[in-house]
């Protein structure tokens, strides 16, 4: 069953052609995981002193007060308001989900399954759209997904360990991170603004996190404190440029470009770390590249008159 009808149908099609198209959602999208892979590297030295929960809760606590003020301060405010409740509770109950999942993945098997696994989230997605949504999912772009999910695989080269029943927690992951993406399609193009799709999602992760409080919470030093600052600004403004993304774009279009995120980790990696990509990190990173262009090529030439 679709989750809109014909006037909502319309609604998906409008912000597309007109405000920015699908190239601007596409560059959002990139932009964005640049910007994770980054908060990424901050959040891994939090998370090696301090509870998960805890890092959530202050982080997400962080993120609605700066989202706040920066309303306060531009005078805008009224994009707070939320139109149907909802939605937006499910969508922070799935952000919340998701992120316990895949941390618990990363105790329990190596970072390489883990993240191979976890990017089957926008084959889910694309599979999802086109059963909830409606969208409209040829088959070249199903080859694309499957080819640049071909490339994730190459770069991380995964082991036997993947066929344990342990992998279920990082492929649950997946599909709520998917399911969060379809929700925020729908609210996008259904009247609700990116900042209140934002501090209400982002609230309820923080509040997931301070459920975490009884279980041992460790005490924060003034380094935590600007790791914490500067992780906050960086998820805010790439979870503001994922929800923009989603909605000028379908979650068929924007979601495959989630793969550059393991593209933009390499790249730190080599420049912050000196760690050199091998032969199959090349390869791998040329098929997501690839496979991510035609994608883009194919909407272009979709589009055009």
């Amino acid at each position: 069953m679709m989750l809109s009808g014909t006037t909502s149908r319309r609604n998906h099609a409008n912000p597309a052609k007109i405000v920015g198209g699908p190239t601007h959602a596409i560059l959002l999208m990139v932009a964005a995981m640049a910007v994770l892979t980054i908060n990424d590297a901050i959040a891994k030295w939090l998370t090696q002193r301090l509870p998960v929960g805890e890092v959530l809760a202050v982080r997400g606590a962080l993120v609605v007060m700066l989202a706040i003020g920066w309303a306060a301060a531009r005078g805008r405010l009224a994009e707070l308001r939320v139109h149907d409740w909802r939605p937006h509770l499910g969508r922070g109950a799935l952000m919340a989900a998701s992120t316990f999942l895949f941390v618990t993945s990363l105790s329990l098997m190596p970072i390489a399954d883990a993240i191979a696994i976890s990017f089957a989230g926008p084959i889910f997605g694309t599979m999802l759209a086109a059963l909830l949504l409606g969208e409209r999912v040829g088959w070249r772009r199903w080859t694309a997904v499957a080819v640049g999910f071909a490339g994730v695989i190459v770069m991380v080269r995964p082991t036997p360990e993947m066929v344990r029943l342990v992998a279920l927690i990082p492929l649950g992951a997946a599909l709520l991170g998917a399911l969060r993406d379809v929700v925020t399609r729908r609210m996008g193009t259904g009247g609700e603004s990116t900042l209140a799709i934002l501090v209400v999602s982002t609230s309820v992760v923080a509040l997931a996190g301070l459920m975490t409080l009884p279980f041992g919470w460790v005490a924060l030093n003034w380094e935590d404190a600007g790791l914490f600052a500067g992780t906050a600004v960086l998820v805010g403004l790439a979870q503001a440029m994922m929800i923009e993304a989603l909605r000028l774009g379908e979650v068929g279009l924007v979601g495959p470009f989630k793969y550059t995120s393991l593209v933009w980790a390499l790249l730190l990696g080599a420049l912050v770390w000196g760690d050199l990509p091998g032969p199959s990190i090349w390869l791998g990173s040329a098929i997501v590249i690839g496979s991510g262009l035609y994608i883009w090529r194919r909407e272009i030439t979709a589009k055009r008159p």
